[in-house]
């Protein structure tokens, strides 16, 4: 038998864990899969849960039943590369746990470098995050919302919040313009959504501390709010670097072509929890990228085990897709380095394609535990080449 870990149980983890049992089966794999939370969570929807939206409850069990994936539910303190061991906590039964094989799919969290953010603001790192966030916001009869970060995160949380709780304040602190990334036209109809919506958008703003009651502004401006939301980065946990894995600036693992760790070529990296490059540079963190570099991922390994040569990962962005609320969108069309091609969609258009793309994967689970999904089809609508 040869043991597969696969660390995380998000988007990419959870697909290369099925996608990786069901291409070892007939070779002796065996695939266990580590979370920390028994549920499986829509992360590009957690703005939709701060706002107060109930979203569907998918159990890991049921995500995973038939793909032939253990789970093992507990949060993973420690890994061990040389001896290929894995520390658990709250796992009772499997406080250690070996493998030949390791996918690392934990994702990164909230870069809390700024003094105060760890302590006063509030984060989507995870489906509890958002919870607590509705819940405070729930207790508000009037006030104001601070979300710090204009890239698409904080845009779509700005617009989630300031439609759905409209007797609050949301000020959107950015340091450039809000969807800076996007071309002139598209950024100019997300700005009147902003403005529809009566968000306050303070562009240039540099944020120096957190308090519990506001944001303090590198001139000194105090900026009173009920609620802060930090939306302005991530950094990867500190296991990887702990562990003695090459990572870079932002705690990423450093991957080859096959998403191998450059340092212990039997740890594998995806998601945003790794630093890939391409020919335009390396990839940033987006489920576009994810769900393709896990297939890819899962493939590699599977190679590797029957002696061939994995092929390598190659992937061209396709579109920023950025929700305005649930009534309104805009899809910024891009090259393959992420720049802006002169195509967009707004309004309705907008809606049904950003619901397509970015629709729960269940579904897609179930077609790879069958052997379903055309993977190369699949990825080359992802954006993978």
């Amino acid at each position: 038998m040869t043991d597969i870990l696969v660390l995380g149980g998000g988007y990419t983890g959870v697909t290369a864990a099925i996608r990786a049992a069901r291409l070892t089966r007939k070779t002796g794999g065996r695939v266990t899969l580590v979370n920390a939370s028994p549920r499986f969570t829509e992360r590009l929807r957690l703005h939709q849960t701060a706002a107060g939206e109930r979203l569907k409850d998918h159990a890991l069990t049921d995500v995973l039943a038939g793909s032939g994936v253990e789970l093992v539910l507990g949060r993973v303190t420690a890994i061990d590369p040389e001896r290929r061991q894995v520390r658990l906590d709250g796992a009772p039964g499997h406080d250690l746990l070996g493998y030949d094989k390791l996918v690392y799919a934990l994702g990164t969290v909230t870069d809390a470098t700024v003094p105060g953010v760890a302590e006063h603001a509030h984060v989507f790192d995870d489906h509890t995050s958002g919870v607590r966030l509705a819940r405070h916001l729930d207790t508000l009869t009037h006030g104001t919302i601070v979300v710090a970060g204009g890239g698409l995160t904080g845009v779509e949380a700005a617009t989630e919040l300031a439609e759905a709780r409209p007797h609050l304040h949301v000020v959107l602190l950015t340091r450039g313009r809000p969807g800076s990334m996007m071309g002139t036209a598209a950024r100019a109809y997300l700005d009147r959504a902003l403005e529809r919506l009566g968000v306050e958008v303070r562009a240039g703003a540099d944020i120096t501390k957190v308090l519990p009651g506001g944001v303090e502004l590198g001139d000194g401006e105090l900026i009173y709010s009920d609620a802060t939301l930090w939306t302005t980065g991530t950094t990867g946990l500190p296991l990887a670097a702990q562990a003695g894995l090459t990572v870079d600036a932002r705690g990423r693992i450093v991957v080859d072509q096959a998403l191998r760790s450059v340092s212990h070529p039997d740890v594998y990296a995806i998601g945003d929890a790794a630093a890939v490059s391409q020919k335009f540079g390396v990839l940033h963190g987006t489920c576009q990228g994810g769900i393709p570099m896990a297939l890819a991922g899962a493939d590699s390994l599977a190679a590797t085990l029957r002696g061939r040569t994995p092929a390598p990962f190659r992937f061209g962005y396709m579109h920023q897709p950025v929700s305005l609320g649930r009534k309104d969108a805009v899809i910024q069309f891009t090259r393959p380095d992420d720049t802006p091609r002169r195509w967009y969609l707004k309004g309705r258009a907008a809606i049904a394609y950003k619901e397509t793309v970015s629709s729960s994967p269940i579904t897609l689970f179930k077609l790879l535990k069958h052997d379903l999904v055309p993977v190369r089809a699949f990825a080359l609508t992802a954006g993978l080449s």
